[in-house]
């Protein structure tokens, strides 16, 4: 067999094992949490237009609502779970799969969020192992390339298994004291106990740069290099989700709260994908 044809052998094999490889980690599933110990920092909208990006860009994307609000649910117009559908995925009576639901974008499901998320600590309290029990079932699902977690506000043991489970944590921040006191709180629990800070990613929500405080504080964090560099201002668009019942992309394609939604996302991609 002569030289040349033995490179040949060589380079082709080489290449399908790199192709193989890089389809192997295409399917790696990634689960990214939206929290913040605060509330209305703006976790629902990142959290529905980050799964439209992800789905649109190809990955199979699924949105688990465990807000009791179900404001995910509400934005991508699904319908509410039905009674105690919440509780009865923690304690295994549904698949996590079979409560995933279709929305109308190609590549993205949701897990509808009904009142019994409320019970999430007690239900988990009952457990062994309770604070991994949202990593096991997640652990399930084979199928998706991504699955983005809309957390409710708070510290719990629910909190808990969502740490354990995420391989990132996004926390959207408004440049205000107090958002960022929840954002140093939040650090703190991570280290006393014993979970690794170097997951948490924040980026800067619901900017205004009308106004100094907000200015200052990120340009305070920008200099530590703690946050992403892009972020969401505040704007009209970003409220209308409700009012439209979908991600901002549907009705404002165009627009400036769009773009910068694209730009978080290329940067979350980058990082954490």
């Amino acid at each position: 067999m002569s030289s040349f044809f033995c490179r040949c052998i060589y380079s082709i094999a080489h290449y399908h094992s790199f192709f193989v490889l890089s389809a192997t980690k295409h399917r790696c599933m990634t689960v990214l949490a939206l929290y913040n110990l605060k509330g209305g920092v703006g976790k629902t909208a990142a959290a529905v237009n980050l799964g439209y990006l992800a789905a649109a860009s190809g990955l199979k994307t699924l949105v688990w609502d465990l807000d009791p609000q179900g404001s995910s649910t509400y934005y991508f117009n699904v319908q509410p779970a039905t009674k105690n559908e919440s509780k009865k995925i923690l304690t295994d009576e549904l698949p996590l799969k079979d409560a995933a639901v279709a929305t109308a974008f190609e590549n993205l499901w949701v897990v509808p969020a009904d009142l019994s998320a409320r019970n999430a600590d007690v239900v988990l309290d009952e457990m062994k192992q309770s604070r991994k029990k949202l990593k096991s079932l997640i652990g399930g699902l084979k199928q998706f390339d991504l699955v983005l977690l809309d957390c409710p506000p708070g510290i719990s043991l629910l909190h808990d298994n969502i740490f354990n489970a995420a391989d990132w944590v996004l926390m959207p921040n408004i440049p205000t004291t107090l958002s960022i006191r929840s954002y140093e709180t939040v650090v703190s629990y991570f280290n006393e106990n014993g979970l690794d800070t170097g997951k948490i990613k924040c980026f800067f929500n619901m900017v205004d740069h009308r106004k100094n405080l907000h200015n200052e504080v990120i340009q305070a964090f920008y200099k530590d290099k703690l946050f992403f560099k892009n972020y969401i201002p505040y704007l009209s668009d970003v409220e209308k989700m409700g009012v439209n019942q979908q991600p901002v992309f549907e009705f404002a394609n165009s627009s400036y709260a769009a773009q910068c939604y694209r730009d978080l996302w290329a940067e979350v991609k980058k990082v954490c994908l």
